[in-house]
């Protein structure tokens, strides 16, 4: 169990998918994301989202992001952000998103 104290520190924010590219170089089938946080900065993120989602479809998209781990290296690309979603039997990752549009960069409490 957590406490209330340490879920607060974890910041989830929405953002706004920019642009997502392949990523050749990833361990498991991945897309390299750029996400706008609004005020709090346009972050990039590799997400194994593959089975679900067209990389141009992404485009546009909200999702939510957890935005205050440090940053990882994933092979050649520095991921900035955990983009969240649900994995489902076959691994696929349905993403979290808001139920509307809403500003980038809220928190989610």
């Amino acid at each position: 169990m957590i406490t209330w104290p340490d879920f607060e520190k974890i910041e989830l924010r929405v953002g706004t998918i920019l642009s997502a590219e392949d990523f050749p170089k990833a361990k498991n089938p991945a897309y390299q994301l750029t996400i706008d946080f609004g005020d709090f900065g346009v972050k990039k993120s590799s997400a194994q989202i593959t089975k679900l989602y067209q990389k141009e479809d992404l485009v546009g998209k909200q999702v939510i992001a957890v935005t205050n781990f440090p940053p990882k290296q994933i092979a050649n690309f520095i991921s900035e952000c955990l983009v969240l979603g649900v994995v489902g039997d076959e691994k696929e990752v349905t993403l979290l998103q808001p139920e509307r549009p809403v500003p980038n960069g809220l928190r989610i409490l």
